[in-house]
């Protein structure tokens, strides 16, 4: 068993108050300051991988493959990408101001907002902690860096490396469980960045709330694949099992439950079992590319509800390691507990609907998911369901693979998340646009000061 490392909770008010001092020293609002640290992350995740690799696969037994496919050569292309595009994205954006205001020139100019306060997740230990911080160094922001304690490892091995490569004095990390995070949210940050479940982002949201600070809550839900009478039946399944279970499906954007037309079911499991049986063997429990479930609650949690319906295929699971297969159930009632929580784990409901417009409709009478996957071969069908539905971020005939498009905001939209971020998305997310408008004082009409005569009024209304 891990010994959870934590910062000292009378520590923590120091440790935000020195990161104030560097951001009121103006030196992290540099471009120069700027591309140094983003250079030193991709340089740290390239020189340490083999570091973080070992933390996550202790925390949740990931092959190391896995491991950089997900978190770390994500976030590496994630820090280049900024770096390449920081001078386009600081340069301040002219917009034309009306003729009631001329002569003048109007601009937006981005800023950093401050410190900031980063919250991350346990299942993706090193990704979801580090891509934010790109959008907030990018912005020119000091940050404090909350892992999750449910992967000590990652926590540890980011606290431990991080001081090595990035400004100490401008990045910090903190780590601990409830009772850090509480003392964390009780100071006042400029921006708080959390990714986590919907309960713990409430109680985040009204931290917030009493120091006015704006949040980002990167949530989840269930997302949706729908599999139309028109798709490519072997790629879908192949593509949907991948996405469900790398990380044993403990990811956010895991498809969640699958619709697929009543005609395709029976095809569509054949072809989901065969994709288990090619990525993971016979005996997934012997495949060093199957990751383990996190801990013992939410194993028990997975054995509750693969309860919920008739498994097709998986369904083994073994206590001691936290293994549990990838498993697939069918006749699924839709009140079942597997159909109204998020699953987060290496089960599939595979619900059979009529059509295209009975899928779009099941979705519409559920909260609004993080991601939503459709599988069609059909133009009409892609652009009715993108039209039709709503959710964070949808992806045709694939899975996940959205999240990669650097210039494409990934976020939720109400129970799935506030907010977004990646890319120039990040880099805003972080940023105060501030509004800037100059007039010379070479002309100074009098038609904008009182008294207001006939003629002025009316010179007015016509061009205001």
């Amino acid at each position: 068993m891990t010994i959870l490392e934590a910062t000292p909770v009378q520590d923590i008010p120091d440790v935000v108050k020195r990161l104030r001092t560097t951001f009121g020293s103006g030196r992290t609002r540099s471009a120069d300051w700027r591309r140094e640290q983003l250079g030193r992350l991709t340089a740290m995740l390239r020189e340490r991988e083999s570091e973080f690799a070992n933390a996550i696969n202790r925390d949740l037994g990931r092959a190391p493959a896995e491991a950089y496919t997900t978190e770390i050569g994500f976030t590496t292309a994630e820090a280049d990408h900024a770096r390449r595009n920081l001078s386009r994205w600081m340069r301040p954006e002219r917009v034309s101001p009306p003729l009631v205001v001329q002569p003048a020139r109007a601009r937006v100019h981005r800023e950093p907002v401050g410190v900031v306060l980063i919250i991350g997740p346990w299942n993706y230990p090193v990704q979801l902690v580090l891509a934010p911080l790109v959008g907030a160094i990018a912005a020119g922001n000091c940050a404090v860096l909350k892992p999750s304690e449910v992967a000590p490892h990652a926590s540890r091995t980011l606290a431990r490396i991080l001081p090595e490569y990035l400004d100490p004095d401008a990045v910090a990390v903190v780590e601990g469980a409830v009772p850090e995070t509480t003392a964390l949210l009780a100071e006042r940050f400029d921006h708080v960045f959390y990714t986590g479940n919907g309960a713990v982002g409430r109680i985040v949201m009204e931290a917030a709330a009493k120091h006015l600070t704006p949040v980002t809550l990167e949530l989840g839900g269930k997302s949706p694949a729908i599999v139309d009478r028109h798709a490519d039946v072997a790629v879908a399944a192949r593509r949907i099992a991948w996405g469900k279970y790398v990380n044993a499906g403990q990811t956010c954007v895991a498809p969640d439950y699958v619709l697929v037309d009543a005609q395709l079911e029976d095809a569509l499991l054949d072809r989901l079992r065969e994709s288990v049986h090619q990525f993971y063997g016979a005996d997934p429990r012997r495949s060093p590319d199957y990751a383990r479930i996190v801990n013992d609650r939410h194993f028990e949690r997975l054995q509750r509800l693969a309860r919920d319906g008739e498994i097709v295929y998986g369904g083994e699971h073994d206590a001691a390691s936290r293994y549990f297969a990838p498993t697939a159930l069918r006749n699924v009632p839709v009140g079942a507990s597997v159909m109204q929580e998020e699953i987060f784990g290496p089960i599939l409901p595979v619900i059979p609907v009529a059509d295209v417009t009975a899928a779009i409709d099941f979705v519409n009478e559920r909260e609004k998911p993080l991601a939503l996957y459709l599988f069609s071969e059909s133009q009409a069908v892609q652009e009715r369901v993108v039209e039709e539905t709503t959710s964070g971020g949808v992806a045709l005939n694939a899975t996940m693979m959205h999240l990669a498009v650097a210039e494409l905001p990934f976020g939720g939209v109400g129970p799935s998340g506030i907010g977004a971020y990646h890319g120039r998305a990040g880099f805003d997310t972080f940023s105060h646009k501030k509004s800037v408008l100059a007039k010379p004082t070479r002309i100074d009409p009098p038609i904008a000061y009182p008294p207001y005569t006939r003629l002025k009024e009316a010179l007015i209304r016509r061009f205001l």
